[in-house]
């Protein structure tokens, strides 16, 4: 019920690959507003019942009547919603957000004896601080004090009717420390869809020529810094001035990233694509790309780079604590803020063949051992 907007978020991914997969085998109804269907349909989640709680007479009125309205919505629901009562019975709340989280905190105290999972996928930054981990000249503070807000209310109910909460990399599992105690914390790191993308690479990967010297992928948001790659690429151009960058992604910074082009005069060097489904269009892109960059300077994972990845390319982010869980291997880490080292670190790898060739092996390899869904699932339903 929470999903809002143009971008899609890694927390819907993994709730997605996730219930295709349990769907094969199990019962699943899903229960969504307008949006949350679209996407679902849109990525293709099959196999399980979806009941639509209707909710499209609200976006008319702005964003935070229809933020409210969802959660009203989804309470009067929970409160007539007929389960069985039973530890065979497990809801999972696909975020922290009230209008997933608190429908599962009245289903979970009606019906007691029911398993609540709810995925908690990062914790909101601090508000004085906002969304970085380190030196950076836009914070966004006010979007940070709304998401703390958020996380202020729901966190004490799940930390009182839970029975499990999932994260999504180790350092997470330090925000619910006596669940942790317990063995009620489970770190769910991200995946990509190893099959289909093997199946593209074989079909793709012949003659492609390098078109690209990078690819970033991502939501526009304030977390990902994609306002501050516009920048680095500018420094990139003053060194290589036929450099091009494509984005794949959509979000609220989109007319922001749109102006900081044109204010640097990148239109010849800077593509943007919108958001692009899984498939050929967006694989072939990546096989014609040198190295996937990753700006963010927040985050709790980083699944969209994992995806380039897989196809051999290198990336380049920042020292996230996040990363160092997710990416041993295959990216070559800068710190947080400093965009003159990302710059030469994209430099770097443009103009060292052999060596962007060496790192884009080891990404993915490592992608290949380690980041299949089916082995996540399979972890998932062995602690629940």
């Amino acid at each position: 019920m929470s999903t809002y907007g143009h971008g899609f978020s890694g927390g819907d991914r993994i709730f997605i690959e996730v219930f295709r997969r349990i769907g094969k085998v199990y019962p699943v109804s899903v229960y969504l507003w307008e949006e949350g269907l679209t996407i679902c349909r849109r990525e293709k989640l099959e196999g399980v019942k979806y009941v639509l709680w209707s909710a499209k007479f609200w976006p008319k009125f702005g964003f935070f009547i229809n933020y409210f309205a969802r959660i009203f919505l989804a309470l009067y629901h929970s409160l007539n919603l007929k389960l069985v009562n039973s530890p065979d019975t497990v809801i999972y709340s696909a975020s922290e957000f009230w209008q997933d989280s608190f429908p599962a905190v009245i289903l979970k105290i009606r019906y007691p004896k029911i398993v609540w999972v709810t995925a908690w996928y990062q914790t909101a930054p601090n508000p004085f601080k906002g969304f970085t981990e380190g030196a950076r000249e836009s914070i966004y503070r006010l979007k940070a004090l709304l998401y703390w807000i958020v996380q202020f209310i729901s966190k004490p109910l799940v930390q009182k009717f839970a029975n499990k909460v999932v994260v999504n990399n180790e350092d997470e599992k330090k925000q619910f420390s006596e669940f942790n105690k317990e063995n009620r914390v489970i770190v769910l790191l991200g995946a990509v869809d190893l099959e289909k993308i093997r199946k593209y690479d074989r079909q793709l990967a012949k003659n492609q020529r390098s078109v690209y010297a990078a690819v970033f992928q991502g939501r526009f948001h304030p977390q990902k810094g994609v306002i501050e790659l516009i920048e680095i690429w500018k420094k990139v151009v003053d060194e290589i001035p036929n450099a091009k960058l494509v984005m794949i992604g959509d979000g609220t910074l989109m007319e922001n990233v749109k102006l900081k082009i044109k204010s640097l005069r990148l239109e010849n060097n800077i593509k943007l694509f919108g958001y692009v489904f899984d498939g050929p269009k967006k694989y072939k892109i990546f096989l014609q790309s040198n190295i996937v960059v990753h700006p963010a300077f927040y985050d709790s994972g980083g699944m969209a780079s994992a995806e380039a990845m897989a196809f051999g390319l290198p990336c380049v982010g920042f020292n996230l604590k996040a990363y160092q869980s997710y990416y041993p291997k295959g990216m070559i880490k800068v710190p947080i803020g400093n965009l003159d080292l990302f710059a030469k670190a994209i430099i770097y790898l443009l103009k060292d063949d052999k060596r962007r060739k060496e790192i884009g092996l080891d990404a993915r390899k490592m992608i290949e051992e380690n980041w299949s869904w089916d082995r996540r699932v399979e972890n998932l339903l062995n602690h629940v």
